[in-house]
């Protein structure tokens, strides 16, 4: 299958751009391990706007691989929705994929601008399910030097905010959970949402910062203009005829690891509309056809292993 790949460290290779067919998965089907539902916060979320267990309290939700193909890797894993709702599958789905490469997948439910929530909710959210991976590493069987982050269309902009907004925690902090870094080891975008300028899409950008935010407050989350040398790896893919999601935001994102020497690989199909997940909605590993699988997922499946998260 040829792609245009953006290779590792900015160096850039062109090769093609043809129509995403699916290819089989090389992976085993295994069945996944849902432990439970955790909230971010025991105590209710800063800034909440109430109590409602769908609205208000942001979760992650595990499902980890079967012991004896765990890596010790985690991604936290951002459905997208244009920040109005959460895609299930861009989330669950994900998950039991993870876990065949062996990785555990967190699923993040966070707030919503559908919920009168905005910006920083949002990043805070991911921040503290990352430090809330490290902190349950243990519990979970998880190398806390092996936490990655993973979203689609707005929730790829959630992962790309997580990459290029971050601390290594606060050692006076009361709560144990935030002395830990929350910068993630490495990111995955699929079909991301990236800038908050021209071409973004004015749905997620409405609900996240509002229909008039700032100039700087629109500067600040386009995550283009974020990424430094310290911004980790990363793994992005979308397709040239999106009509949803400018393909322009991926391109973006890929130029500025580029220009800062961060290694990324990019992937850019011809066609598929936005929104493909993995080809199948509803993913099973015990019956879904793994020749259904999107090709991405191949390329993803490599590019873990270069980075010790998959098997």
């Amino acid at each position: 299958m040829n792609t245009i790949i953006f290779a590792l460290v900015g160096y850039i290779s062109i090769f093609a751009v043809l129509a995403q067919a699916a290819s089989p998965s090389t992976m085993p089907a295994a069945p996944a391990e849902a432990s439970n539902v955790i909230p971010l916060w025991a105590n209710g979320a800063p800034g909440a706007l109430g109590t409602d267990p769908v609205k208000d309290v942001p979760t992650l939700t595990v499902y980890l691989p079967a012991p004896e193909t765990a890596t010790g890797a985690a991604m936290i894993v951002c459905p997208g929705g244009a920040y109005s709702h959460l895609a299930a599958h861009e989330g669950k789905d994900y998950a039991l994929w993870l876990n065949q490469q062996g990785i555990a997948g967190l699923v993040l439910k966070y707030r919503l601008g559908s919920a009168g929530y905005r910006h920083p909710v949002m990043m805070e959210d991911v921040q503290r399910a990352i430090r809330l991976a490290r902190f349950h590493a243990d519990d979970w069987k998880i190398n806390p030097k092996l936490v990655g982050v993973m979203g689609s269309s707005a929730g790829g902009h959630l992962a790309a905010t997580a990459m290029t907004h971050f601390d290594a925690g606060h050692a006076d902090a009361p709560d144990p959970i935030d002395r830990l870094s929350c910068r993630p080891d490495l990111g995955v975008l699929c079909y991301a949402v990236i800038t908050m300028g021209p071409l973004s899409h004015t749905g997620s950008r409405e609900n996240l910062l509002g229909k008039e935010p700032a100039p700087e407050l629109v500067a600040l989350m386009s995550n283009e203009l974020q990424v430094t040398k310290e911004t980790p790896p990363c793994f992005i893919w979308g397709t040239a005829d999106d009509r949803t999601v400018p393909i322009a935001n991926s391109i973006m994102f890929a130029d500025a690891l580029a220009k800062n020497k961060v290694p990324f690989e990019i992937h850019i199909y011809q066609h598929g509309p936005h929104g493909q997940g993995l080809g199948i909605h509803g993913y099973d590993p015990g019956t879904s056809d793994p020749s259904k699988l999107l090709p991405w997922t191949h390329e993803l499946s490599a590019w873990l292993k270069v980075w010790h998260f998959g098997r």
